[in-house]
């Protein structure tokens, strides 16, 4: 077996250092040693690669367990991952810069994924990727009724909004050719620019700011939208809107919203549902409410009530003797959700009316009924009306 220097002193840290204090010195060997910093380096090369397995044992637990126990002894082999050659899913020289910093990504905030002078084709085409221009989201709220609400809604509406130019087809350039190659950048759409960093003064290629990433400036503006790309217009925005919707619930309409100038993808549409009141009926999630109120012989002697729904009105049975503060329910008369056609229920709170005037005829008839066993509570029927009473001051 080769002759192997101590992972720690490989790394230069104690025996009792933190995996912190690891991270950071691999992470500083990593940087100082890898081979596109040190082209033809064959020195720093092994330096690199002995520093990465060091890492890769220090690092995992496990293997640190046994490295401290046994050393050496067990050989490369001897830990999961096969030393170096299993380290991130890396080998020898196809271990880049980029994958260093992907690798400490949580440490480097992702700033560093695209590093200037180290040749990243992928970062290259990531920079790309970011230049696509976006426009804004406009943002509308939209008034349903519960009706609407029940059943779902189809809304065509004018929305002024910000679109491509057509005389330039959203370029802002003369007939949409006007245009040179930026000197800034020379077509690249990219720049390198130098920044103070953790590691001394890194390069990192930005997107042009005379050109905004496209690689060509305009050289003589549309004269209809004067070189910006856009114009202000009332677009027709047909849309559906979902049964089971709730107040305050944001849709997406995607494509609907702003042009960016220059060119690029539109905006979204984000409609905002506002719940208008049901004058008579109340919701309570997929549950609707309706309070009503039975005069008192209908109470005693029971009857049939009409009741609103949201699909218009429909009749209710009255048992005789219905307490105030029952509820009566009607299944499936309540709300869908956007997830489940299945629709909740209708619930009808009872209430009785107590006249505060009476006729003199009445009153003798009331008075007879006065001390009758039958008009007077229990304490079994009090305890019940109470409960009730309670339920509904507690909700």
């Amino acid at each position: 077996m080769e002759n192997k220097r101590d992972y720690y002193e490989v790394l230069g840290v104690s025996k009792t250092a933190t995996p912190e204090e690891i991270k950071k010195a691999y992470r500083k060997m990593a940087i100082k040693y890898h081979p596109d910093k040190n082209p033809g380096d064959k020195e720093a090369e092994e330096k690199f690669k002995e520093a990465a397995e060091a890492y890769d044992v220090l690092s995992n637990a496990d293997k640190r367990q046994k490295y401290d126990q046994f050393g050496h002894s067990m050989g490369p082999q001897g830990f999961p991952g096969g030393g170096f050659g299993g380290y991130g899913g890396f080998s020898g020289g196809g271990f880049t810069m980029e994958d260093i910093f992907e690798q400490f990504g949580d440490i480097f905030g992702g700033r560093f994924s695209n590093m200037g002078g180290f040749g990243s084709a992928a970062g290259s085409s990531r920079s790309r990727q970011r230049q696509q221009r976006r426009g804004t989201d406009l943002r509308i709220r939209v008034k349903l009724s519960l009706e609407e609400i029940a059943n779902g809604a189809s809304k065509n509406l004018k929305i002024p909004t910000y679109v491509a130019c057509e005389h330039c087809n959203g370029t802002g350039a003369k007939d949409g050719t006007a245009f040179a190659t930026c000197s800034t950048c020379h077509g690249t759409g990219t720049v390198i620019e130098q920044h103070q960093s953790f590691f001394g003064v890194q390069q990192v290629q930005a997107v042009c700011p005379t050109c905004e990433g496209t690689g060509k400036v305009i050289t003589e503006n549309c004269t209809y939208c004067h070189g910006e790309g856009i114009v202000r217009k009332d677009e027709q925005v047909a849309f559906n809107i979902p049964a089971g919707v709730a107040d305050g619930m944001t849709l997406t309409v995607r494509g609907k919203g702003n042009a960016p100038r220059h060119g690029g993808a539109r905006g979204n549409l984000l409609v905002v549902i506002e719940e208008l009141k049901h004058p008579e009926l109340i919701r309570d999630g997929q549950d609707i409410i309706y309070n009503l109120m039975l005069d008192l012989p209908t109470a005693i002697l029971g009857g049939t009530v009409e009741v609103p729904t949201i699909g218009g009105r429909a009749r209710l049975k009255i048992a005789p003797g219905t307490q105030p503060g029952k509820v009566l329910r009607m299944r499936g008369k309540g709300l869908p959700t956007t997830e489940s056609s299945t629709r909740g229920d209708e619930l009808i709170n009872v209430m009785v009316y107590i006249p505060e005037t009476v006729t003199d005829e009445q009153r003798k008839a009331f008075e007879a009924m006065q001390g009758a066993s039958n008009l007077t509570p229990n304490e079994d029927q009090k305890k019940r009306i109470f409960s009730k009473l309670k339920h509904i001051f507690e909700d």
